[in-house]
């Protein structure tokens, strides 16, 4: 993992990387923390957040910005053992994915759901990829923004350069 790391470096690559077409939301996301956070987080980790995308595999639910973003949290603070619901790590994840969430909820009209988000919109259209790769640097920045809080990195708030 890396000691210190840009968040204006892990919001550009995730819009970068979802504006081409190389990956979705919740994909580009945790593809982002991944490689400028923790570059041995195991591929794997991005192909879990694959089904999530508008809103859990189309289905316009939840946003998939949002998904991918606690799925990073989740690597980062979750359990992988049954230790119940008392489990200190279990309780953290869970109060890092509810801060996450509701900083999300706080900064567009009180929702999670992409339906609400995309009302009106061609799914095709200009106007509908400019609001989710925003959604998607905001949820970054956040994200990375909590893992470095969290585990004490440092954070290099100087970066001119966008690499």
């Amino acid at each position: 993992m890396k000691k210190e790391i840009s968040i204006k470096q892990v919001q550009y690559d995730a819009e970068e990387i979802f504006r081409i077409g190389g990956f979705y939301c919740s994909e580009a996301i945790v593809s982002s923390i991944r490689k400028n956070i923790d570059p041995d987080m195991p591929v794997e980790l991005v192909a879990s957040a694959s089904g999530f995308p508008i809103g859990v595999g189309r289905s316009k639910c939840m946003c998939g910005a949002i998904s991918g973003a606690v799925i990073a949290l989740g690597y980062f603070f979750g359990r992988n053992e049954p230790t119940g619901g008392a489990d200190s790590k279990s309780k953290k994840c869970m109060e890092l994915a509810y801060e996450l969430q509701e900083s999300f909820r706080q900064n567009h009209q009180g929702t999670l759901c992409c339906h609400i988000h995309v009302q009106g919109m061609d799914l095709l259209s200009g106007e509908h990829k400019k609001q989710c790769v925003a959604f998607t640097g905001e949820m970054a920045r956040k994200t990375a923004k909590l893992i470095a809080r969290e585990l004490e990195l440092k954070v290099n708030y100087n970066d001119v350069e966008v690499r």
